[in-house]
């Protein structure tokens, strides 16, 4: 008996949402509409750039810390390239010097909040305050910066990023997480990367992560093997002319004939 009620139930609400998606599409136009302007108006960051160059991103977020940046910053001298750093106000105002130096050897700094809030818990005027601080905080060390923005445990919501870009921000997620910040050792974080890369991923690392140096040595020389070119994040993105897809956070250029990205 109880088998045959589940059954007759399980028809019952499919003739149910049949008749519905029948109604939608069929009887109200403009309501079905509606309905794929709730899931359209959803907004993103970017995760990965849509390109068919060999282009990757590396970036090191930076709150807490900075034993193993030297060593991380002669890492990328010896393979010759320049990464993108995002540093919180506390970071910044305990290593100036390290800011500088960074900047100096080639590299930018993005805004990673000033004191690494869970942003949807405030309001806008908190969020706006929170970018703005920091990012002056950024330019009076080492002088204008891209504004590339990525909100602390990737906490989003389209408040953050509709003040991020009344701001002209740039919202930056990520589309390979090396999991370094859980310590497994070198070996697995290049592995996993490596099995992972392809054109326009945005890769996170952390600059006082106990195995991303050693990870990097190895790293680095195993994507240039394979015709990978490692680009500042700001040398990655599209500034202008580019939608957002809402399912991926995939960065896409609007269609432009002849060109070649």
């Amino acid at each position: 008996m109880s088998l045959y009620l589940s059954k007759r139930i399980a028809f019952m609400l499919t003739l149910i949402i049949g008749i519905g998606i029948f109604l939608l599409g069929n009887l109200s136009p403009n309501l079905s509409k509606q309905v794929m302007m709730l899931t359209s108006d959803r907004l993103v960051p970017v995760y990965k750039v849509d390109t068919r160059k060999k282009k990757v991103a590396i970036t090191l977020d930076g709150m807490w810390g900075a034993k193993y940046t030297p060593r991380l910053l002669e890492i990328f001298k010896e393979n010759d390239i320049q990464i993108t750093f995002f540093f919180g106000g506390n970071w910044l105002e305990d290593y100036p010097d390290m800011a500088k130096k960074i900047v100096d050897n080639g590299h930018e700094i993005g805004n990673h909040t000033y004191s690494h809030p869970h942003l949807n818990s405030l309001t806008k005027e908190e969020i706006e305050e929170e970018l703005v601080r920091n990012q002056q905080l950024i330019k009076n060390l080492v002088g204008e910066q891209p504004k590339l923005f990525r909100p602390p445990f990737g906490e989003y919501s389209n408040k953050v990023i509709n003040v991020a870009k009344d701001l002209n921000f740039q919202t930056i997620q990520w589309s390979i997480d090396s999991l370094d910040w859980k310590e497994p050792g070198a070996d697995v974080i290049t592995d996993r990367i490596s099995k992972k890369i392809g054109p326009g991923d945005i890769i996170l690392m952390h600059n006082n992560g106990l195995h991303t140096a050693d990870a990097l040595e190895v790293l680095l020389p195993k994507l240039k093997a394979k015709g990978y070119e490692v680009v500042k994040l700001s040398e990655l993105v599209y500034k202008d002319n580019y939608y957002i897809e809402s399912h991926s956070g995939v960065q896409k250029r609007r269609i432009n004939p002849g060109r070649v990205d």
